[in-house]
Formats: structure tokens, sequence, C-alpha cells
């Protein structure tokens, strides 16, 4: 509309719409003193455009990060054009209490800002307009979504009964141990081990108490070894660990140590307790096998030596058990 056929009208209608409109409208000078304030900002700040007008704005709003606001607007100032950012870069610009009820669990509302420059007359940047959209529900949604991914790629890597990881994905560690081997030649070691005697923990007290003995035995092999450490349920009662920059007697002090620990430990199960026992096998990883599939088959020759022994003992790999 030309200067010449201003209606006041059409601009009283103006007003009445940026006072409704549900996105935050906020006029800076360059100094960050408040020119307009709209309805969105008197609504969620709870101050009103009275109050704030002429303000500076990190005075009313200390907690608005000034370093980085400085810069944007300088840069818009500088440029004349447009700054966005998005809430997963930041996720709020002014500390707004979420209001929606929709995301009631999410305490500030999530924004994403446009900044953009306002010209004088002359063509130079005088103010800046400040543009806070409120995305809490599009954030929230994204977040669970994320969240639900994760689980879903958890829930794909782990077994159910135990935590540990699945026989896939160990394996597919087991694969990767081997080939790190091949090129930087450090100490590696690989851990076999069962539960002895274990179908007749099923047979006599029934399969819930055989599932309690089998988490037992993942939760003390878990709390026995490192966090670069592996360990995975490979089928039924049978489990591997995967025991990196470790040689065969470091190995063999932690399977003792997860050996003794079952051995003298009760598992309280709901068809009384029951104690049991584990056999292991050792293998520390050379240049024979020629992929990772035959070092496994020496871990399995050594707890195979172990149970053929009597059970309840460590045993590491050596060519006589081929």
């Amino acid at each position: 509309m030309a200067m010449d056929e201003f209606d006041p009208g059409a601009y009283h209608w103006l007003v009445n719409m940026l006072e409704s409109v549900e996105v935050g409208l906020v006029v800076l000078d360059l100094d960050f003193r408040v020119e307009a304030w709209n309805g969105f900002m008197e609504h969620h700040s709870g101050i009103t455009a009275s109050h704030i007008h002429k303000r500076v704005l990190f005075e009313v709003f200390p907690d608005i990060p000034q370093a980085w606001l400085t810069r944007k607007i300088g840069a818009v100032a500088l440029l004349n054009t447009r700054a966005f950012t998005s809430w997963e870069q930041r996720p709020y610009l002014f500390r707004f209490r979420n209001t929606r009820p929709i995301t009631g669990t999410t305490k500030y509302m999530y924004q994403n800002l446009t900044i953009s420059p306002l010209s004088g007359p002359n063509g130079q940047v005088e103010k800046v307009c400040l543009m806070v959209y409120d995305v809490t529900d599009t954030a929230t949604n994204k977040m669970a979504l994320e969240r639900a991914n994760e689980q879903l790629a958890k829930l794909s890597m782990t077994d159910r009964l135990t935590n540990l990881l699945n026989r896939g994905t160990w394996e597919n560690l087991l694969d990767a141990e081997f080939e790190r081997f091949i090129r930087y030649k450090h100490a590696t070691s690989l851990v076999m081990f069962d539960i002895d005697h274990f179908k007749a923990v099923n047979d006599n007290y029934g399969h819930l108490a055989g599932d309690e003995v089998i988490r037992h035995t993942a939760r003390v092999t878990r709390e026995a070894v490192r966090q670069a450490d592996s360990v995975g349920r490979y089928g039924g009662e049978e489990f591997g660990i995967i025991l990196p920059e470790t040689n065969a007697e470091g190995a063999r002090i932690i399977c003792e140590r997860i050996r003794q620990t079952i051995e003298e430990s009760e598992v309280d199960t709901t068809a009384g307790p029951i104690r049991y026992t584990i056999s292991m096998g050792i293998t520390q990883l050379d240049s024979r096998p020629d992929n990772y599939m035959q070092w496994l088959e020496q871990a399995d020759k050594a707890l195979y030596k172990a149970k053929e022994s009597g059970r309840n003992q460590v045993r590491t790999f050596d060519l006589s058990y081929i």
C-alpha cells in the first residue's frame, strides 16, 4: 500500500494480527532495547509491552546467552540478511515454561528463532526483529521417536533374558577384534564357557529357575570384566567373552574370579536355592587361525577339555587339544 493511500483501519487490523499471531515478535534496536513486544511474548513471559518498552533485553532476561545473541544480531545487521536457529542447535532463547497439554512433561518451551534485519529510510539496518516459534510438540515428538529407535536398536543387539550382547552382535565384535589383531598384533583373548549340568537344573527345578541361573551367570560375568570387554550370550547356557589387550594368563585370572564367584554363590529361586558351577575355555589369539571362526573353535576345544576333565575348571587351549 502506498503512503498516500494509508488506511488507519488497515493499520489497526495489522496490529491486531501481530498481537494475536502464535509467534513471538520482538523488535530491538541495535543497542538491544525493546521497541516492540507482541501478545505472544506478553502471554509467555508475563511481562507487558509497556513494562519492557525501551529496556535492554539482557537486563530483563539475564539468562539469555548475551555473547551468542550479540554475535548473531551483529552479523544480521552487518550483512543485512536473516539468521535462523533451530531448537536442535539451541533448545530455546527465552526460558518460557511449556504450557502445551500434549507435551506437559517437558519443562520449557522448545523454540526456533529467526532474526530479520529492519532497515530505515536510508537503507541502513536500524533494528532487528526476533521471531520466536513454539516448536515444543515437534521437538518432543522427534526426541520420543529417537528414543524409541535407540531402544529398538538396543533390543536388536541384546539378549532379552540377560541384557548381554546377543549372538549375532557378539560374533560381529569377535570378527572385528580378529581383524584388529591382524593389523596391530596386540594381545587379545577369547573365552567360551557354559553352565555345568544345566539340563539337570531345568529338569529338577523348572525352566523359570533355569532362567534365574542364566541371569545370575550373566550378572556375575558382567561385574567381573572391564568396560572394554565384550560379553555375549552365545546360546542356551553358553557364553562368550572377548578380552582385548589381554594375554592368556590375564584371561585365566579373570575366568578364575568368575568361576569361583559362581561356585561359592547360591541362587534363590521360587523352586528353591540352587548351587551350580561353570566350565571355561580360553585361547589367546596368534597367527594360526585364518579367521574368527577358527579362533572360536580353539576356545570351544578348551571348553570341551575343561568339561572332559571333570568340569568346574578353566582350561587354556594348546595344540594337544586338536
